[in-house]
């Protein structure tokens, strides 16, 4: 019986990947595509604000663009601890866009496990909003590690400013056209998640590329995500990333309705005025 050479195939022959036959797979392409063929629609609607695609995807650029010029780059980790806003979104296009790892924590756990966490991932930055100002500042005072602190500074809520700077005054700093790039390896992680309410400290879990990709796309597949689906976020961000709804609402061009409290007024309020669609 002839042996068969994998190697001397027809199929291995002058068929290697390249640029035109091969990127990797990650979530971030979704809102490039998206904000390329559909830059006018909709893409985030919080309390009186609205934002394009084009808006959007431009915001994440600076956002990405500055955080480089401040050195945060491959596997570093930025950690953020935000509700359902805008913001938050946009962390999960802007930190991978650097090769950089999400560190979304739970809005709702105490200051010795938030310290915990920030040294445990070796956070660079943090990200707080000044509704959790008093856990964060205990949070930080515990913590052995110094990480640059952007406060997001949403006048709907009271609370103190802890940082060098505001989310606004970074995002000044940034470059609109930054030239972003893939990871280039799809297995390169893209968020940390810890786990929390055991009787330990937590324990880190680590998303990469792919499976952020393939989990957003099985999302759109399982909950009959339609073209322009409207969805509201009562899900926390914060939770296994949204469940991967982050990248898989942008993917068909949603609109991603953010609500800051879970609270059944704001849901019925939200439901009638933008036609919401879905929500987990």
């Amino acid at each position: 019986m002839m042996e068969n050479n994998n190697n001397n195939s027809a199929y291995t022959v002058d068929l290697d990947r390249n640029g035109a036959n091969y990127v990797p797979l990650s979530p971030v392409n979704f809102i490039s595509r998206t904000a390329m063929i559909h830059p006018d629609r909709t893409a985030v609607v919080y309390n009186d604000l609205s934002r394009s695609w084009s808006e959007t995807y431009q915001r994440c650029k600076q956002l990405a663009s500055a955080l480089s010029q401040r050195g945060i780059g491959k596997n570093d980790t930025v950690a953020g601890i935000l509700p359902n806003i805008p913001e938050m979104l946009e962390l999960h296009f802007a930190i991978p866009m650097l090769g950089a790892v999400l560190n979304a924590q739970n809005t709702r756990l105490d200051a010795e496990t938030i310290a915990f966490m920030l040294d445990h991932s070796e956070a660079k930055v943090l990200f707080t909003d000044k509704e959790f100002s008093a856990t964060v500042a205990e949070a930080l005072k515990l913590c052995q590690s110094k990480p640059l602190v952007i406060d997001v500074d949403d006048s709907s809520v009271e609370g103190a400013l802890l940082g060098e700077l505001s989310y606004d005054d970074l995002l000044a700093e940034g470059d609109s056209d930054f030239d972003w790039q893939l990871p280039e390896d799809e297995w390169q992680a893209i968020t940390l998640n810890y786990t929390s309410g055991t009787t330990g400290n937590p324990k880190g879990v680590v998303y990469h590329h792919r499976g952020a990709y393939l989990n957003a796309v099985s999302n759109i597949m399982g909950q009959q995500l339609p073209q322009h689906a409207v969805y509201l976020w009562t899900l926390p961000m914060f939770h296994c990333n949204g469940w991967c709804y982050p990248w898989a609402v942008t993917a068909v061009a949603g609109t991603h309705i953010c609500l800051r409290h879970v609270r059944a007024d704001h849901i019925f309020s939200a439901i009638s005025r933008y036609k919401v669609t879905h929500f987990c």
